[in-house]
C-alpha cells in the first residue's frame, strides 16, 4: 500500500452576514464556500475565554482510519441483503449510510445496535452488538494494517496521516496556555497506540476512547467529569470534531466549537454531508483541514 500524502489548500476566513438560525445558513451556502473556505458559521462566536480544548480523534486529527466507512458500510449492508427483504442493495446502503454516518462521534457500538435494530425490523436474528463490532474491527485492522506498520517502522512520516495543518493547530493551542483533551469512539486501547504512532498524544493532559461497557465512557460524560471535577466551566469548552456529537456535547454546555469537515483521505475540500450535519447542530466554525491554521486562530482569538 502506497501511503497518501494529504494535498495542502490555499485557505482564507469568510463570515456568513447575519444568518439567524441553521436553515438561513444552509440556505446561503454555496458550493465554492463549502470547498475552500474557513467558514465563520457565527459572527458573534469566539473562543477568547476558552481554557480547555477538546478534540476528536479520526477524521478530526488522525487520517489512520481513513476509509473505515469502507469497511462497516459493506458489511452491514452485505448482511442485510441476506435477509430478503425485498429491498435493493442501494436502497439498503442509503439507509446504513444515513445512521452511520449520524452515529459517527459516538462510540462504535451505537453504530452496531442500531445495525442490530434494521436487522430484527426484517425479520433477522441478529448477534449482540458487540460481536459485530468485533467483526467489523477485524476486517478493519486488516485494511489499516500496511499504515500502522509504515508508522511503526518509519517508512511513513506520521505527518502523512495528520489531517493537514492539524500539528501545528494543537501546538499553537498548547502555546497559548490551553489545557488539551482527546476523545474518540474508537476503542481506547487503539486510538491510544495510533495518538503514540502520530506523535500527538504528548500534547494531551488526556487521551480516552470507548470501551466496551460503553455505558462507562462518552464525551459528554467526559466533559461533565471535567466540568465537575477540574475549575473548568462549560463555557470555557472549545471543541474540535468532524461528527455532530462533539459539537453538540460542548454546545450544549456553552462552549464554542469547531466543525471539520474532512472529506477524507486528502482533506482538500469540505465533505458537503459533514458540513450539513455539522452546521446543523450549531458548529461556530467549520473548517476541511487546519492548513489555514494562523486565519483560523484569528478568527477563535481576536485581538
Amino acid at each position: 500500500m502506497q501511503p497518501f500524502a494529504p494535498q495542502s489548500a490555499d485557505l482564507s476566513v469568510e463570515s456568513h452576514d447575519s444568518m439567524d438560525d441553521t436553515n438561513q445558513q444552509m440556505t446561503a451556502q454555496t458550493t465554492s464556500k463549502a470547498n475552500g473556505a474557513v467558514e465563520l458559521c457565527n459572527p458573534a462566536a469566539n473562543a477568547l475565554r476558552s481554557r480547555v480544548a477538546l478534540f476528536d480523534f479520526d477524521g478530526t486529527l488522525s487520517l489512520v482510519r481513513a476509509g473505515w466507512e469502507s469497511v462497516m458500510v459493506p458489511m452491514m449492508v452485505e448482511l442485510l441483503l441476506d435477509l430478503n427483504s425485498g429491498e435493493t442493495e442501494d436502497e439498503l446502503r442509503a439507509i446504513v449510510e444515513e445512521f452511520v454516518g449520524h452515529l459517527t462521534g459516538r462510540q462504535t457500538i451505537y453504530q452496531m445496535m442500531e445495525f442490530a435494530e434494521q436487522m430484527k425490523k426484517r425479520g433477522g436474528k441478529p448477534l449482540e452488538p458487540l460481536e459485530y463490532k468485533h467483526i467489523y474491527h477485524d476486517r478493519l485492522m486488516e485494511k489499516i494494517k500496511d499504515r500502522r506498520e509504515g508508522l511503526q517502522a518509519g517508512r511513513i512520516a506520521p505527518d502523512e496521516l495528520i489531517v493537514p495543518g492539524g500539528r501545528r493547530l494543537v501546538e499553537a493551542l498548547k502555546e497559548r496556555g490551553l489545557t488539551l483533551y482527546l476523545a474518540s469512539g474508537t476503542d481506547q486501547q487503539f486510538m491510544r497506540e495510533e495518538a503514540a504512532l502520530l506523535g500527538v498524544d504528548r500534547y494531551f493532559d488526556g487521551v480516552y476512547g470507548a470501551l466496551d461497557d460503553y455505558k462507562s465512557f462518552s464525551k459528554k460524560i467526559l466533559i461533565e467529569k471535567l466540568i465537575r471535577e477540574s475549575e473548568f466551566a462549560g463555557e470555557e469548552f472549545l471543541g474540535f470534531g468532524d461528527g455532530f456529537v462533539e459539537i453538540q456535547n460542548v454546545k450544549e454546555v456553552g462552549g464554542v466549537a469547531v466543525g471539520v469537515a474532512t472529506d477524507e483521505p486528502y482533506c482538500v475540500e469540505m465533505n458537503p454531508v459533514k458540513r450539513k450535519r455539522l452546521m446543523e447542530v450549531g458548529a461556530d466554525w467549520i473548517v476541511p483541514n487546519f492548513n489555514a491554521h494562523g486565519e483560523l486562530l484569528s478568527a477563535l482569538f481576536p485581538s
